[in-house]
């Protein structure tokens, strides 16, 4: 939640686009595509892969890779850089939302598996928005790239923070021997 809360750059894509790449409508959708483009490549290449063996570990380094991807588009004034670093958020955010998804699936009992879906989909559906808010004050006090930069570096404080007091997530068997405690 915190990544996406921190490192959505997508709301400032029109001010990349327009001020600091200077594209125009086509180039801005290539901008607005290449997350979805990564998300899926990464989706079909997981789909016909194993089991992630370490999916904690999984974790932590693709919300680390979403932050840096993050911080290479924010810096970026190449219009193929950000699309590269765009594509790579993309393919981050989709090993991420795999293992997020499939540990609460994985390890919630049968009986809460509904309830704490839901809570997780509100907290899911919010930070895009409330991200969205935040580039947007952020960028109007100080400037698209200051915004997306510190978002991309908070992401990567995040992840850091997690690993730190959370070392167990480090060590989360493989996914496909993963049963809930009831």
């Amino acid at each position: 939640m915190f990544a996406v809360l921190l490192g959505g750059a997508t709301a400032l894509l029109p001010i990349y686009a327009d001020q600091i790449l200077h594209v125009d409508a086509i180039g801005f959708g290539w901008l607005r595509a290449a997350p979805s483009f990564g998300a899926f490549s990464m989706a079909m290449w997981l789909a016909h892969r194993p089991a992630l063996r370490r999916p904690g570990r999984a974790l932590l380094w693709s919300v680390a890779g979403f932050g840096v991807s993050i911080v290479a588009f924010g810096l970026s004034s190449w219009f193929w850089l950000s699309l590269v670093a765009l594509f790579f958020s993309g393919v981050f955010d989709n090993v991420s939302v795999v293992v997020r998804q499939s540990l609460v699936q994985l390890l919630t009992p049968d009986s809460l598996r509904g309830r704490v879906t839901s809570v997780n989909q509100i907290f899911i559906g919010s930070s895009n928005e409330i991200g969205t808010l935040r580039a947007g004050l952020m960028a109007a006090l100080v400037g698209p790239v200051a915004a997306v930069v510190a978002g991309g570096i908070g992401t990567l404080v995040v992840v850091a923070a997690v690993a730190r007091v959370v070392p167990a997530l480090r060590t989360v068997p493989p996914l496909d021997q993963l049963r809930p405690e009831e």
